[in-house]
């Protein structure tokens, strides 16, 4: 079942924990005013001409970054026009102070006069920026959860679909023992991110556990190892599993109508797989992967069939 997609809100204190490592980001003053407020704007903006008081384009629905440039000029002016260019940027949602500076005193009565928080990173003003923008385009990109189990095989991304006990897990169990990874069991996260590839991952709170009918809930990682499960992984293929019925005969043989499915605006290869007694369909799966995977290196072995084919049937007329 595929849900209507969202696009999920991000707060400064979900910025900052989901940047706390990557970013390199500490508090520096008022992170109690960072619970609640929402970022609406994903861009960061240096705020070198409202600084200087020109404010008319001024982005103040931005995180602002407080670089090596703004920090000059500001120590520059006098002490009271200081504190009075900083609260003329108002109520932005929270500033950045790269390079591991530490806010001036000044700038400290401002902040607080106007409950800004405040946060400072080591890293130089432009990586930061480039790196929080990454960071806030993917928290906040389009997403949607769908039914489905999702696994690594040989760097390819592919998801399992079909009706509940057609056997996804099962074949997922058998692929980890094979040595590809998990990345999700049962409902899968499909995210377009800043790339605009579709990227899976798991629910958090099922996130490395499967449930094998039968079996029960098993933890993958302490069964196969840590290599056996993939945080997120770009989607590259769905294999939808199927029962055909009794009068059906749509299954394509050959390869050549190929078909795909809308994932968040980005289209995704979709190969439809008979379910019956008897048939491995691990290996299916596998092959369906791998041949994925020649047709991305450019690699299509229906199309040069039917090529060889073409040229022997002229051949002979």
């Amino acid at each position: 079942m595929w849900r209507t997609a969202e696009s999920p809100r991000i707060t400064v204190a979900d910025f900052f924990e989901a940047g706390r490592e990557s970013l390199e980001l500490e508090w520096e003053a008022n992170p109690e005013s960072a619970v609640g407020r929402e970022i609406t704007e994903v861009a960061l903006n240096r705020p070198g001409l409202a600084l200087a008081g020109f404010l008319r384009y001024f982005a103040n629905r931005r995180i602002q970054v407080l670089g090596l440039a703004e920090m000059t000029y500001l120590g520059s002016l006098p002490v009271e026009e200081r504190i009075r260019r900083f609260l003329a940027l108002g109520r932005v949602p929270a500033l950045v102070m790269s390079r591991g500076r530490r806010l001036p005193g000044y700038a400290r009565q401002a902040v607080a006069q106007l409950k800004i928080p405040v946060m400072r990173t080591h890293q130089v003003t432009g990586h930061f920026m480039n790196a929080a923008t990454v960071l806030l385009q993917n928290r906040t990109s389009p997403r949607i959860r769908v039914a489905g189990t999702m696994v690594e095989i040989d760097g390819v991304g592919v998801l399992l679909e079909g009706e509940p006990g057609v056997g996804k897990s099962e074949i997922a169990l058998a692929l980890i023992k094979r040595g590809h990874s998990l990345v999700a069991d049962d409902t899968t996260i499909l995210t377009h991110d800043s790339t605009g590839a579709i990227q899976g991952s798991a629910v958090e709170i099922t996130r490395e556990h499967m449930e094998i009918r039968g079996l029960g809930i098993i933890h993958v990682p302490c069964l196969f190892g840590v290599a056996s499960m993939r945080g997120a992984m770009r989607l590259d293929l769905i294999i939808r599993m199927k029962k055909p019925a009794a009068d059906e005969d749509d299954i394509d043989r050959t390869g050549l109508d190929t078909a795909t499915r809308n994932v968040l605006g980005v289209e995704i290869p979709l190969v439809t797989v008979p379910v019956a007694a008897g048939r491995d369909l691990t290996n299916v799966v596998e092959v369906a992967a791998l041949n994925q995977r020649l047709k991305q290196m450019g690699h299509d072995s229906a199309k040069e069939l039917d090529e060889r084919l073409k040229v022997a049937l002229a051949r002979k007329d």
